[in-house]
């Protein structure tokens, strides 16, 4: 991959990630109004346990919901406060790292995504994995549960 290239895919796993937080708020978003419209529409019924026990766990689903939702918006909140303009010449936070054993991209833990046939993984700077990535430079190893990552490149 030419230069121009490698910060045209950088940009794209960059995107695509965003993309996937953006998604999961939405989701936890129309979850949660769903839930919402059931305990307003919820009509009490002759049984009135039935209807109680309907609203508690209703209820519960909702704070359930609330605190994941919490979370993803926080996980946005620091996806945005990371810096992707990040130089070559070693790892940190906002990096995109081709190492003998995929793509890693340094912001907040998201999953993978498949990007133009290359699997990407974004990890936390804190996470096992991260954190020993956090300072290398190309060609230097690190091992991980026995796992040696040899850094490729560096963008």
């Amino acid at each position: 991959m030419y230069t121009k290239h490698l910060s045209d895919f950088k940009q794209k796993v960059h995107d695509s990630f965003e993309e996937v937080i953006n998604d999961k708020i939405f989701l936890l978003e129309k979850a949660l109004q769903d839930l919402i419209d059931s305990t307003k529409n919820e009509t009490k019924s002759s049984a009135g346990d039935k209807y109680e026990t309907t609203r508690a766990m209703l209820q519960i689903e909702q704070d359930n919901i609330k605190k994941q939702l919490q979370q993803a918006l926080e996980q946005k909140a620091a996806y945005e406060k990371t810096d992707f303009n990040t130089g070559t010449e070693m790892i940190k936070k906002g990096s995109l790292v081709n190492t003998d054993k995929g793509y890693f991209f340094i912001s907040t833990s998201l999953g993978k995504i498949n990007m133009e046939g290359f699997i990407v993984r974004a990890i936390s700077p804190q996470s096992p994995l991260g954190s020993q990535l956090i300072g290398l430079k190309t060609s230097e190893i690190v091992k991980i549960n026995g796992v040696n990552y040899t850094v490729k490149s560096i963008y």
